[in-house]
């Protein structure tokens, strides 16, 4: 018997999945409810698991670009990004799993924060254009279109929910006010 039947047996199976450059188009997330998410309500050592599973599940891959983490442009790692249903009109951001993805592809999606992170002069203008001509290029690529945001109507700053497991999770800040401040 040669070797490569011995051991055929014993490989494991290839990891097969899809990429998903839609998740580039993914929301950010509603300003109520910031600092309210998955890992930080059920924690660290749930958040490692979590998103440890997801770099798993693409075998190492950015799961929205498909670029395996040692070949990515600006990190060599992934990063675990939270995906969410959102009902703008009644208020609820329903968590839906947890996908890891490649630093531009990450940054791409929360583009509010890189923005901010721009006007605050803590991230440069070349990141900044990376950053989107990086995920531009992979939804154009995929002939995806970006679609019009979304202009209301909105839930009312204190009704908003995080739905975690079937419990829904109030805002930390109360007003717009509050987290204005927070965030100067």
């Amino acid at each position: 018997m040669k070797l490569v039947d011995k051991v055929k047996g014993r490989l494991p199976k290839p990891i097969t999945w899809t990429v998903r450059p839609e998740i580039l188009l993914h929301p950010n997330i509603p300003k109520p409810l910031h600092g309210v998410a998955p890992r930080v309500i059920l924690g660290g050592k749930w958040w490692d698991q979590t998103r440890k599973s997801a770099y798993q599940a693409t075998a190492f891959h950015c799961a929205a670009c498909g670029v395996w983490k040692h070949e990515a442009k600006v990190h060599r790692w992934l990063e675990g990004h939270e995906l969410y249903d959102i009902d703008y009109l009644h208020g609820r951001s329903t968590y839906v799993g947890t996908v890891g993805l490649c630093h531009l592809c990450h940054n791409f999606i929360h583009s509010g924060r890189l923005e901010a992170l721009l006007q605050k002069g803590q991230v440069t203008q070349a990141k900044y254009i990376l950053v989107l001509q990086h995920g531009s290029s992979v939804l154009a690529k995929a002939g995806i279109a970006f679609p019009p945001p979304y202009n209301g109507p909105f839930a009312e700053w204190g009704s908003w929910r995080l739905v975690l497991d079937g419990k829904e999770y109030p805002p930390i800040y109360k007003t717009f006010e509050q987290w204005k401040v927070a965030h100067a």
